[in-house]
């Protein structure tokens, strides 16, 4: 998915190096991933159900990965330079579970089911994968929503603040 656009990819397995790299729109579902998973990513969303090589999201500015942190180890594999890991919030709780789901229904994926059966404790888990700018983007969006101002002129605001 090398500087993917858009569109939606489910991978039963775990993929190689540099999985996600420059996505800017698609949405994949994986089992795992090589070194540099979702370096200088700038959209979409990434998710991954088993273990990361390092350098996860070195250079990432924007999308989200939601990571499943099988072995307590995925926050000494993350470049750390320009993201944060967070806990799900209820959207994103809701989201991963549907795109989780969706790879099962779609690849029979053993992984995901196992994740959809024990949901309730499998969820904690998982960690978010959030570029700090972008993250500020989306909250002034959000604030601009509220307030009724211009979403442009908050983003302005965001970024050159």
């Amino acid at each position: 998915l090398y500087g993917a656009t858009s569109g939606r990819a489910f991978f039963r397995g775990r993929v190689g190096e540099r999985f996600c790299v420059r996505n800017s729109g698609a949405t994949a579902v994986v089992e795992g991933v090589g070194d540099h998973g979702c370096e200088y990513m700038t959209g979409g969303r990434a998710v991954v159900l088993g273990t990361t090589g390092r350098n996860f999201a070195a250079g990432m500015s924007g999308g989200i990965a939601y990571v499943y942190d099988v072995d307590g180890q995925f926050a000494s594999r993350v470049n750390r330079e320009m993201v944060e890991l967070e806990s799900l919030t209820d959207d994103d709780n809701s989201e991963v579970l549907d795109l989780i789901t969706q790879h099962h229904e779609l690849t029979g994926s053993p992984v995901a089911g196992a994740l959809i059966d024990s949901w309730g404790s499998m969820a904690e888990k998982i960690l978010k994968v959030m570029p700090r700018e972008y993250k500020r983007v989306l909250l002034a969006q959000e604030a601009a929503r509220r307030d009724g101002t211009d979403p442009i002129e908050a983003i302005m605001g965001a970024t050159n603040g």
